[in-house]
């Protein structure tokens, strides 16, 4: 399992967009301005290939999970029990690629920037697209992002220190164990994000009304109560960059079911890249609590 070290960072407000390209030339300003249908279709066309963050603003996006149909009973199990770590958004069909829920017209094989391949818990490729080693009792899940709750937060004001220092958001692996379910099992993983102490009941609030996107925060204060003796220490992602007045604030990950998938060793596993998330035609704000 590698980690999102070196991976760009950029505001998700689109006035803030850094005007960067990708390798094939599309600027990650025009980008922003694609509505989903039309981001995943340049995606799919593979005129984009790099990150999603900071695109398909005001939309949910995706982590993927795709595993073969003798273990997607027990890992839709893992999700419904994990909620936190783990929000399950969509199940699609045996053997289907199609998104029926959260999108129109899209392609888990073809609309994600980026993929990565494992067969029997051991990384084979990385590629652009699915569509040479899709199986046919392939099971996709799509789960929430972390990018959703980022968007409000910067919304509402709230300081985030990892995209001010152009950094990826730290990651840890817990000691808090999630509830197994079949052959997936392993440890809770949490971002970490410090908010400034008399703005964390602001930070509960928002980010809880997007259950979807990870919802509240699992844990506020003391690191080692979650079993991380080292902030600086990450697992995944970067240092952190914290100011005085700061409180670390962790919220579940979605790297949580990565670990489990590769713990289980299914014959395989295809998963989004790091970063490369799938952006659907939900609004954000359609499950948003009140």
């Amino acid at each position: 399992m590698t980690g999102a070290e070196g991976f760009p960072i950029l505001s998700v407000m689109a006035d803030n967009l850094i005007d960067t390209s990708d390798d094939l030339g599309l600027s990650r300003v025009d980008a922003a301005r694609l509505d989903a249908g039309a981001l995943r279709q340049v995606i799919r066309e593979e005129r984009w290939t790099d990150t999603t963050i900071g695109l398909g603003l005001g939309q949910l996006q995706a982590n993927l999970a795709i595993v073969p149909k003798e273990d997607a009973y027990d890992f839709l199990l893992f999700c419904q029990r994990n909620p936190k770590p783990v929000p399950l958004l969509e199940v699609l069909d045996v053997g289907s690629p199609i998104v029926r829920e959260i999108a129109a017209d899209a392609d888990v094989r073809t609309d994600l920037p980026r993929y990565r391949v494992f067969r029997n818990g051991e990384l084979e490729s990385e590629p652009l697209n699915l569509v040479d080693v899709w199986e046919d009792d392939a099971v996709g899940f799509l789960l929430g992002c972390s990018l959703t709750f980022e968007q409000a937060m910067l919304a509402a004001g709230l300081p985030l220190r990892h995209i001010e220092a152009d950094t990826p958001a730290p990651v840890y692996i817990t000691d808090r164990q999630c509830a197994p379910a079949g052959k997936f099992s392993g440890p809770m993983v949490v971002s970490m994000r410090p908010i400034p102490a008399d703005q964390v009941a602001r930070a509960v609030q928002v980010t809880s009304r997007y259950p979807w996107g990870h919802g509240a925060p699992v844990h506020v204060g003391d690191p080692a109560a979650l079993g991380i003796a080292d902030l600086s220490a990450v697992d995944f992602g970067h240092a952190p960059n914290m100011k005085d007045g700061d409180i670390p604030v962790f919220w579940g990950c979605g790297i949580t079911p990565q670990l489990a998938v590769e713990s289980a060793r299914p014959r395989y596993t295809f998963t989004h890249y790091a970063q490369h998330m799938f952006v659907s035609d939900r609004s954000s704000e359609a499950d948003a609590a009140l």
